[in-house]
C-alpha cells in the first residue's frame, strides 16, 4: 500500500468528507486519528478503521481552542510517536447576508475554518520539521477562490485557508514537507443538505428541485461525492506527490478553472 506505516490526523473525521478521507487513508495503510466534537461518530469511524486492520484513535477536540488542539497532538505523540499526515478538514458554514451577520457568527466562522487550521498545522509542523518529512492537506472550498452570496464569513475564512496554505508551503519548501489545499465545490454531505433545506424553505420549492439548483452551478450538472475528495487527498499524501506544494486543487466539476 502507498501509505503503509504512516500516521495521520483527520479533523472533522466523524462524518462526511472527513470520514471518507479517514477510511481512504486507512485502506492505503495508515494509522488514523479522527477528531471532532461528537464522540459517538468518531468512535464509530475509529472502529471501522480497526476492522480494516489499521490502528485508530478517536479524540474529541475543539480545533478553535489551543489547549484542546495541544491535547490532541500529545495523544497522537504518545500513541504513535510521530505524525506523517495532517488533514485539516473540519469546517462550518453559516448562511446570512453580511449586513445582518452577527459578530459572534463572524468570529465563529473564522475560528473553526481558519484559526483551527492554523492551530493544528502549527502543532503538526512541530512534529514534522525535526523528521524533515510530512504532508499537510487543507480541505478548503471553491469559496477559497471565488465569493458566494450569503457566505461572506465562510468565503473570507476559506480565502484565508488558501493564503495560509501558500505561506506554509513556502516556509517548508526545503524541509521535505508539502502543504496543499483541496477545494471542493458542493459535496454530498450534511453541509450541502443544510443548504438544500434552506433553499427549499426560502424559495418554496421541493428539496429535489433545490438539489438541482445546487447541481446547476457545476458544468457537469452534479454534486461531488465525498470519495472524490478523499481520492485527491490520499494522492497528495503519497510520496509520489512530493513535487506538489502550495496548490489549491479544485474538485468541482469545472465550476472554477483557476
Amino acid at each position: 500500500m502507498h501509505l503503509e506505516g504512516k500516521t495521520a490526523i483527520v479533523t472533522g473525521g466523524g462524518r462526511g468528507i472527513g470520514e471518507s478521507i479517514a477510511m481512504a487513508l486507512a485502506r492505503e495503510g495508515c494509522s488514523v486519528a479522527v477528531t471532532g466534537r461528537t464522540a459517538a461518530t468518531l468512535e464509530k469511524v475509529a472502529a471501522d478503521i480497526q476492522k480494516l486492520g489499521r490502528d485508530a484513535l478517536a479524540v474529541v477536540c475543539d480545533i478553535s481552542d489551543p489547549a484542546s488542539v495541544a491535547g490532541l497532538f500529545q495523544k497522537v505523540k504518545e500513541k504513535w510517536g510521530h505524525l506523517d499526515i495532517l488533514v485539516n478538514n473540519a469546517g462550518e458554514s453559516q448562511s446570512e447576508l453580511l449586513v445582518r451577520l452577527s459578530f459572534e457568527t463572524w468570529n465563529r466562522m473564522l475560528a473553526v475554518n481558519l484559526t483551527g487550521t492554523f492551530l493544528c498545522s502549527q502543532q503538526a509542523l512541530q512534529m514534522m520539521l525535526p523528521r524533515k518529512s510530512g504532508r499537510i492537506i487543507n480541505i478548503a472550498s471553491t469559496a477559497s477562490k471565488i465569493a458566494f452570496r450569503y457566505a461572506g464569513a465562510y468565503s473570507a475564512a476559506k480565502h484565508g485557508v488558501l493564503g495560509l496554505t501558500r505561506a506554509m508551503a513556502l516556509e517548508t519548501a526545503t524541509s521535505g514537507i508539502t502543504v496543499n489545499a483541496v477545494c471542493p465545490g458542493w459535496v454530498d454531505t450534511d453541509m450541502a443538505q443544510k443548504a438544500i433545506s434552506t433553499i427549499s424553505s426560502k424559495t418554496k420549492v421541493s428539496t429535489e428541485k433545490a438539489r438541482e439548483y445546487l447541481a446547476a452551478d457545476c458544468p457537469q450538472k452534479r454534486i461531488i461525492q465525498p470519495e472524490e475528495v478523499a481520492f485527491v487527498t490520499v494522492w497528495l499524501a503519497c510520496d509520489e506527490a512530493k513535487g506538489i506544494t502550495g496548490q489549491g486543487i479544485n474538485i468541482d466539476g469545472g465550476q472554477v478553472m483557476f
